[in-house]
């Protein structure tokens, strides 16, 4: 597969699609005369460009609504301002496919946008409409490395909205905060800063995404809500001095009196905001749409698929087969190996424990037999990742080297727990030492995605949600807010397939005997819902043996996707969707409340003119009390067949087409 191949067509008789340029110039004094106005290829979004008292902003409508403002946008760089006022305008309108490598919602992505790109004081402000978004992102042309003080926007809703954002206590997070859902007033009420993505929904099904991407040598974007209702960029300080603390973390000592110290020529990132529906969110594209071309010329090697890990579960099978003692040794994982070589799962994970040292990465506990371990991977069809926490890996870059002479093929790196200047760039140092080795990454302790991964698709999951290893703070009702919110920027290692299904008010299970909220149906439909490069199968492998049936249907599904269709969604409360890999479809279903739920949708999105034999996992009666309890149906449908999908509370809805 090539990188983000991006080819622009002729637009022309309807057949060929045209790149072209439409240049519009005029000075400062012409927008207090005539506003400026960039407006969607549909025409439906309109951006009206101003400048009042000395600030550059802009606000957005649709078909005439007006939905926000941008006031106050500029940067401080080398003590200079970037932005205050504009001058010429150059727009240009662009349609294009995107093919991504990694293709986590469709494998052609339609790209259609009009630019601006407006002079503005000490630099140049590029604004892209899309049809379902607006961007923008400065560039600057300082000699030598600058000081960035200030980096501001202030976003003004045109209408109450509630927010949905995860809001952590500091600096210092792995960004697997519950969702707040609350008004802006209620979230200034709490202090706390938030996180982006960041979700604003408002009448009529209107929702704003709030998010950032092609990030490079900078600190990650947050928000903090005004006192007067709106919400203003926030970003974390850059450490002056730090120190380790432990094996995995570290004590910023002294902060710098800037937000980051970079290149004074260079584009800085993306910040977008969605304007769709609950529909939408879950099927646009915008991170790729913005995002920059892979810097890998060879993508061949880069493989996702789904991953058997033992850390979950306590890597602690106890079947009637099982005659060894369980732990961090060669039988255990080679027990995962052969489950997960049975069902066709791609890969399994060496979580923490196998190595004798967190701090040395290359010598493993004497149990392990490593190279023995490898080689029987290797001969099996299953690629081995390791697990590693940050800190090791700084201190030993050397070692993507050495792993891919052992045989290894990715690793998961855990614990940054930070998104400063510093730590983004250790992202990418990473990532490009990885791909030169061609090793996949797995980040976990993670921000959540913000462009790298289309730079380099070997980094091919983040974590930074509030994922199945939460264990009892993992409830459906804060789930079902992913596919909307952290899913709608790029994969999510939520770590689903939880065999042992509990209510939430009945839950009661630690490692070993590890359990998930919600029922079984839940967890199965995770697998088509969330979105993941390596998508885990968290249970232990006696329990996916005890529930074949299941286990053979998450095997099944795969990670990636050629086409997303939603039948049906709401934030916060039901999604449906539709998704095909080749020729075959699968769908799923899941809701996070505590009342049953019956959704009908029509199957319109298979090929008309033929049938198709559809497999179901559906929720049980019982399962509004006994989560496992779920029934299997097989009928005949075609694209006219309309069904009824029936979930018990916290339910789900899992089917496959043949």
């Amino acid at each position: 597969m090539s990188n983000i191949n991006r080819t622009y067509h002729m637009k022309k008789i309807g057949k060929i699609l045209l790149s072209f340029i439409v240049c519009v110039t005029m000075n400062v004094n012409a927008f207090a005369a005539k506003a400026v106005q960039i407006k969607s290829p549909d025409g439906q979004i309109t951006v009206e460009l101003n400048t009042l008292k000395g600030q550059l902003g802009w606000t957005v409508t649709r078909s005439g609504q007006k939905l926000f403002t941008m006031e106050n946008v500029g940067m401080v760089l080398a003590n200079k301002p970037v932005g205050t006022t504009a001058g010429s305008v150059k727009q240009r309108a662009v349609s294009e496919i995107i093919k991504p490598v990694v293709p986590l919602k469709s494998s052609n992505i339609e790209n259609a946008y009009t630019e601006a790109r407006i002079a503005v004081e000490n630099g140049t402000l590029v604004l892209r409409v899309l049809n379902n978004a607006v961007a923008y992102r400065f560039e600057t042309k300082f000699k030598g490395d600058v000081e960035v003080t200030e980096d501001r926007f202030t976003l003004r809703p045109a209408m109450d909205v509630q927010t949905h954002v995860q809001q952590p206590g500091n600096w210092h997070t792995s960004c697997e905060e519950a969702y707040t859902n609350q008004s802006i007033a209620d979230w200034k009420t709490g202090g706390r800063f938030g996180l982006t993505p960041a979700l604003l929904s408002g009448a009529n099904d209107l929702q704003l995404l709030i998010g950032e991407t092609d990030l490079r040598d900078y600190p990650h974007l947050c928000l903090r809500p005004t006192n007067d209702g709106a919400i203003e960029s926030a970003f974390p300080p850059a450490p002056k001095q730090w120190e380790p603390r432990g094996d995995r973390s570290y004590h910023v000592v002294e902060e710098a009196p800037y937000l980051a110290k970079t290149a004074g020529t260079r584009n800085f990132a993306w910040r977008y905001v969605i304007i769709t529906d609950s529909k939408g969110l879950l099927t646009q594209t915008v991170p790729a749409q913005l995002a920059a071309k892979s810097e890998l010329s060879d993508v061949s090697w880069i493989r996702p698929g789904k991953v058997s890990w033992e850390w979950w579960n306590g890597a602690a099978p106890f079947g009637p087969d099982v005659t060894f003692k369980s732990g961090c040794n060669y039988e255990t994982y080679a027990y995962f190996a052969d489950f997960a070589a049975k069902y066709g799962i791609e890969y399994i994970i060496l979580d923490e424990g196998w190595a004798k040292d967190t701090r040395d990465p290359y010598t493993p506990n004497d149990l392990m037999r490593l190279p023995d371990l490898i080689k029987h991977c290797n001969e099996i069809g299953v690629g081995v990742i390791l697990w590693l926490p940050w800190l090791t890996v700084e201190n030993h870059m050397e070692l993507f080297k050495t792993y891919a002479e052992w045989g290894v093929v990715g690793v998961k790196i855990d614990f940054m727990d930070m998104f400063d200047q510093w730590m983004v760039n250790f992202y990418e140092r990473v990532i490009k030492e990885a791909a030169k080795y061609k090793l996949l990454v797995d980040f976990h302790g993670a921000y959540t995605p913000a462009g790298l991964e289309y730079r380099y698709p070997n980094l091919i999951s983040y974590e930074g949600v509030k994922g199945l290893e939460q264990m009892g703070g993992c409830p459906p009702n804060n789930t079902i807010y992913i596919p909307f919110i952290r899913n709608a920027v790029g994969a999510a290692d939520f770590t689903p397939g939880g065999m042992n299904n509990m209510q939430p008010e009945q839950y009661s299970a630690r490692r070993p005997n590890s359990g998930a909220m919600g029922t079984r149906v839940f967890q199965m439909a995770l697998y088509v819902i969330l979105e993941s490069g390596v998508q885990m199968l968290a249970d232990n492998p006696t329990r996916y043996y005890q529930n074949d049936d299941c286990t053979r249907y998450i095997a099944s599904v795969p990670v990636t996707w050629d086409e997303t269709v939603c039948l049906d969604a709401k934030v916060g409360d039901y999604a449906v969707l539709a998704r095909r890999n080749g020729n075959k479809w699968f769908m799923g279903a899941i809701q996070g409340t505590g009342d049953e739920k019956t959704i009908r949708v029509k199957l319109d999105f298979l090929p008309s003119g033929r049938s198709f034999k559809m497999k179901a996992f559906v929720d049980g009666v019982n399962a509004d009390y006994q989560a496992m309890h779920y029934n299997v149906v097989e009928k005949t449908v075609t694209a006219e067949t309309e069904i009824d999908i029936k979930m018990a509370r916290n339910g789900g809805f899992a089917a496959s087409f043949e």
